[in-house]
């Protein structure tokens, strides 16, 4: 095994997916698992499918395109390029639409291909990332259904993404409403009204989800164990699906606060040292080209995290029980950013165990 490395555990993955499945499915709500934190690694998005998700989503066709042979249909999540619109009909089953344009390219196409392209409409329900405008809603609808190529299958929202809106009784309640009229005013039925992310969680608990909606698109929640609307923990499920690894390759005591007149580091950032005396410090050999350095978190409790350049991730070991030697590998748990950042680099191994 080389490192750095992202080790996943398989089993825990998918347990966290069958069981947030079971939870959402008491409340006549579908899980589509968001493969896009590990960049649609299509031997990590079988454990999901394993695990009884009958859709995976990705905000990139590039991920779609790797889990091509997994027999499950795929939803772009991020709103198509125009660019994209041949690559969207060739490759994804379902994609979440806010353009005109884009979805009018999306048929062109897939009338080209003699093929039927599903659009979920999105609707902005207050975050202000994507989605046409509430008011807009029923009239853009219906310029969906006057097209050819494509099929309007549903409506959906984003929250807590960008404006940190959280998901509600009221707002979702709106969404629903809005689904009903493009169904009155078109004689149309939706199959999907697709409520949010993992920040949509903490409805269930309150018994507060309307009950129309029933698709969630889960990525923090299963690759976690987070809900994103308050950052709970959510019970029953590991934290721990993914671990970062990397090797020590220095270990040495040192001072704590460095000798010179401090100017800017690598990162044009100004840093800040405390004096705690001589400490032994191991670097080890990863750094902010692996990982996002702020979301990891040691499983050694006593381990410090002093600092990182690109290469380097310098930790305080003085407190720790074990007597780590050069060429041991330390282990950390991450956050979404980290976990994402580590997913992306190239200089990390990939690992599932």
């Amino acid at each position: 095994m080389g490192y750095p490395a992202l080790i996943v555990n398989y089993e825990k993955l998918k347990h966290n997916t069958q069981f947030l499945m079971e939870k959402c499915r008491r409340h006549g709500i579908d899980v589509v698992p968001v493969t896009k934190v590990y960049c649609g690694v299509p031997e990590i998005a079988r454990a999901s499918v394993e695990a009884g998700a009958k859709m995976l989503a990705d905000s990139r066709i590039e991920n779609i395109i790797k889990m091509k042979d997994i027999p499950v249909p795929k939803v772009l999540l991020r709103i198509p390029m125009k660019s994209q619109a041949e690559a969207v009909v060739e490759h994804v089953d379902i994609s979440l639409n806010s353009e005109y344009d884009t979805i009018k390219a999306i048929s062109d196409k897939a009338v080209e291909k003699g093929k039927v392209h599903k659009i979920v409409l999105m609707i902005d329900m207050g975050d202000l990332r994507e989605g046409v405008w509430r008011a807009d809603a029923l009239a853009f609808a219906g310029k969906i259904v006057a097209l050819e190529g494509v099929k309007l299958i549903g409506v959906g929202t984003n929250l807590t993404c960008y404006g940190g809106v959280i998901p509600s009784k009221d707002n979702l309640g709106k969404l629903v409403e809005l689904a009903e009229a493009i169904e009155s005013q078109y004689g149309i039925r939706l199959e999907i009204i697709s409520g949010g992310n993992s920040s949509s969680i903490h409805l269930l608990d309150k018994s507060e989800m309307p009950k129309r909606v029933n698709q969630l698109r889960l990525g923090e929640s299963i690759v976690l164990g987070n809900e994103t609307a308050y950052g709970e923990r959510i019970e029953g499920t590991y934290d721990d699906v993914f671990t970062f690894a990397a090797e020590i390759v220095e270990l040495k005591e040192k001072p704590s606060i460095p000798e010179g007149e401090i100017g800017m580091d690598a990162f044009g950032e100004k840093p800040v040292f405390t004096d705690k005396g001589l400490r032994r410090r191991a670097i080890l050999a990863a750094g902010r080209q692996d990982a996002k350095v702020d979301g990891l978190t040691p499983t050694d409790e006593r381990i410090a995290i002093l600092g990182a350049s690109s290469d380097h991730l310098i930790v305080d070991i003085t407190d720790c029980d074990t007597e780590y030697r050069i060429g041991d590998i330390i282990t950390f748990k991450l956050g979404y950013g980290a976990l994402l950042a580590a997913a992306t680099s190239e200089y990390v191994n990939k690992i599932v165990e």
